[in-house]
This record gives structure tokens, sequence and C-alpha cells, in this order.
């Protein structure tokens, strides 16, 4: 559950998921009862009925998802979710038309779901219009209190502050070690007193839990001190690493020490999972090459006949263990794009892309070709990405863990493809270092699969190309 937490799948999200789910079944019920005047209780006793009503719920909140309006980050006015409910029940209507007729028999009735949606729209706004009203009111679930104020300290501040109608996390404030420091304005609000000022503040503020940050204890934070507020006076105390972890979908890499990761949970891989995702890689090249053949001539054809090179080209990247492996990809820059600097990162708006390669970026055709690297044993198709032996020696010289990165298959897309923007710095390796190490931790074939729809969300909205 912690992978889905930090991936944005709070309780908050499933039980808004779970609510609307039931509120469309409802209202496709109302669409029938409306139609054709039967009676609802028996469409709830019929289950081929059930069955083609929950699949017109499935498709059109997947098509919610799309519309970003699962991301309670995102969704913050009323306007926002007519319109994107509008949006998503005109594409569930595309969808379940196409659906409906290849096979006629998941038809429910003609003129329900034009009924339903009408429904829907009212039901599901005004849900929503509860949903924040309730959110606002009811007292927050867990209160904390920050110890630190480091980066990540700042960063998870945030989060929590951008978050709180979705997570339902209140943040009391900061305390430091140095008291000229207290009064300092962060986020707000800011340091509101020092380390010993810690259980007055638990007390009086009902602080559930207290959040260390050890970037910041380090030689500055008696440890016996906190040990005696936990056992004295009952505080709660936690790492910085773990909690930033389960809220923000990443790790902190300047919190991490390798204790850390010895000791916390996760970064397990069985047997039995890793042949279980060796045979989904080579079913989903299997598949992808066969499918997308035709697709892969016409783009084939589209390179040669506009700019002079070959169609694919082969590039050295780093591999599971560090091992060096040749990659393919549809050709998207020119064919001397490095003959006068050697290896350097892409950027935004790079002049050396050419107009089809923008194409294939932005429609992320430009990988098919790497479904031969899975079906090798290369790359797998979700694992962090690879990168050139030339920028590995220089990243892992300058980011802390970057090493770590390699003990699994490099993947042709990734929890940092759909989680972070296009980069080409090392601050942008960090932060993806940072998805990267969360998803070794927390790897699972559902949590391959998540993934997997979130890369069709990002190549239909075209982030990060």
């Amino acid at each position: 559950m912690s992978a889905f937490r930090g991936s944005g799948l709070t309780r908050r999200t499933l039980a808004v998921i779970a609510i609307e789910h039931l509120l469309i079944l409802l209202s496709v019920g109302v669409g029938m009862a409306v139609r054709f005047g039967v009676d609802t209780v028996d469409i709830w006793l019929d289950l081929p009925l059930l069955w083609r009503a929950g699949l017109i719920a499935i498709v059109l909140q997947l098509c919610l998802h799309y519309s970003d309006l699962y991301d309670l980050r995102r969704v913050s006015d009323k306007r926002t979710v007519v319109v994107g409910l509008l949006q998503a029940i005109g594409a569930a209507s595309l969808l379940l038309a196409f659906l409906y007729y290849w096979v006629p028999e998941l038809v429910i009735g003609r003129g329900v779901f034009m009924v339903a949606s009408a429904v829907i729209v009212l039901v599901v706004s005004g849900w929503r219009m509860a949903f924040d009203w309730l959110s606002e009111r009811i007292r927050p679930h867990e209160r904390l209190l920050i110890v630190g104020t480091s980066g990540a300290a700042v960063d998870l501040a945030r989060e929590l502050y951008d978050r709180w109608n979705e997570l339902g996390v209140e943040l009391v404030g900061f305390v430091d070690t140095d008291p000229a420091r207290v009064g300092m304005s962060l986020i707000n609000p800011g340091v509101i007193g020092t380390v010993h000022d810690i259980p007055t503040i638990v007390r009086e503020r009902n602080v559930d839990r207290v959040v260390v940050s050890l970037a910041d204890a380090r030689g500055k934070l008696s440890m016996d001190e906190l040990l005696r507020m936990k056992l004295n006076d009952g505080v709660r105390f936690d790492h910085l690493a773990s909690v930033y972890e389960s809220h923000t979908g990443k790790i902190a890499v300047e919190n991490l020490r390798p204790s850390w990761l010895i000791f916390s949970e996760g970064f397990v891989k069985s047997r039995s999972q890793q042949a279980a995702k060796r045979t989904l890689d080579v079913l989903i090249a299997t598949v992808g090459l066969t499918v997308l053949a035709p697709v892969a001539g016409l783009v084939t054809l589209a390179i040669r006949f506009t700019s002079p090179g070959p169609a694919v080209y082969r590039q050295q990247r780093v591999g599971k263990d560090g091992a060096i492996f040749t990659i393919f990809k549809f050709r998207s820059m020119r064919s001397d794009a490095e003959a006068g600097t050697g290896a350097v990162w892409s950027r935004q708006g790079d002049p050396r892309v050419t107009p089809v390669g923008r194409f294939l970026r932005r429609t992320r055709l430009d990988e098919i070709p790497q479904l031969w690297n899975v079906m090798r044993g290369d790359m797998s198709f979700v694992g962090p990405r690879p990168e050139r032996p030339e920028f590995v020696s220089k990243l892992i010289e300058q980011i802390p863990f970057y090493g770590q990165r390699h003990v699994v298959r490099p993947g042709l897309t990734g929890w940092a493809q759909v989680r972070h923007e296009y980069g080409s710095t090392v601050e942008d390796a960090l932060q993806k270092l940072q998805y990267e190490l969360f998803y070794i931790k927390n790897m699972s074939l559902s949590f391959d699969l998540f993934i997997v729809l979130e890369t069709v969300k990002t190549v239909l909205v075209r982030r990060g190309s």
C-alpha cells in the first residue's frame, strides 16, 4: 500500500473513487428506470445488467482519471470539475460506442447512457462539492511537527500544504536547534520553537507525530534528549525519509543513510516476482512488436524521406549491475547531432531534433525499437530509464546512491518518467533518482501496471516530451 500512497492513491482518493463508482452505478440504474420503466431493485438482482453497468462505470472512471479529476491537487474549483466531467463523459461515450460496435452483447439499452450522463453530471458534481465542504470541516487525521529546516523538510512541508485536502495531514510548524531561527517564515506556519520546546508544543497543539530530518540532526541534535521525550513524554518520532517517501512518492536522498536502506521495508525482489515480471515483459514485447510493426514501417519511411541517415540508431547505455548494452531507438535528431560536441544531454526545444523526430518524441513512437531490448532481456518494460555511460560516471560522483538505480533492469517507461517533467541537468537527475529509488523499494506487478496506465496518460496529454 505504501507505493500507492506515495503515488497519490491516498485513503481519501480511494474513498472518492469508490463512492463515485457507486454513484455512477446508481445513475445508470436511474437511466434504465427512466428509459424502460425498470424497477431499480430488479437491476441490482440481474447480474448481467449489473456487470454491464459496472463496465460503464469503469470506462467513465478511467476517463475521469485521464482528465485529472482524481488528482485532488488539481481539482480546485467547481468549473474544473464540471468541465472535466463533461469531457470524460464525451470520451467515455466514444469508447463505449467502439466496444458496443464490436461486442453488441455489452449494450445495456439504447438511450440509457444519455439519460444516465445527465444524472451523473448532477450527482458527481454535487458529491464533489460535498467532499470539499467536508474536507474543510473535518479535523485532519494527523498533525505533524517537523524538526529541521533542510531542503527535504521544506519540500515535505510544501507537499503537505498543497495536498492538505487529499492527505488530511496538517503541518503544525517547524522546530530548529538554533534559537535564532524561531519566528523565521518558511511555509506557513514557520519555525515555532526549538528542540527543547517539543514536549510543550506536542501537548499544547495536539501533535500526533514529530518528524526528524537527519540532515539537520547530525552533530546538532541530542538523541538522548529525543529518547527521553519519547519515554517520559510519550512523543512519537519518525524519520523524515520515511514520511517524505509515503507522501511524495520519492525518497529524499539528502536525508538518506545506508542503514535506512538496509533496515527499511522493501527492496526485496523474490525469484517468483522476478520471473513473473520477466514473463510479463516478454509478453508485452511480443504483442507490441507484432501490433506496432505496420506503424514502425511507416515511421521508418518518414525518417528516411525527411532526413539523411539511418532510421534506427544504436547507442551505449548502462543496464542492470552496471553492464553496458546497446539500445535501439528511431532516430529523432540529425545524424550528425553530436559530431562537434560529443555526448551532451538533450534539452527542451533542442534544435538538433528533426520535425519528424519532434512528433516521434511527443508520441513516444521513437521508443518502439526498445521493445526488442525488452525481448532480449537488456531492459524491462517498467524500470529506471537507462543512461549513457558518459553521464553515469559523472552522476555517480555528484549524486549519492546514484549507482543503486542499477540493481534492477532499466525500463522503457518508469516512475520518474510519469512523475517528473523532462530534464537535462544534474538537479533533474537527482529528482529522478529519488523517484527511481522509490520504485525499486516498492517494486511489484501491481505498481508496474499503475505506471503503465500513467504512461498512457502521459502520452495522451503529451507531458514531458
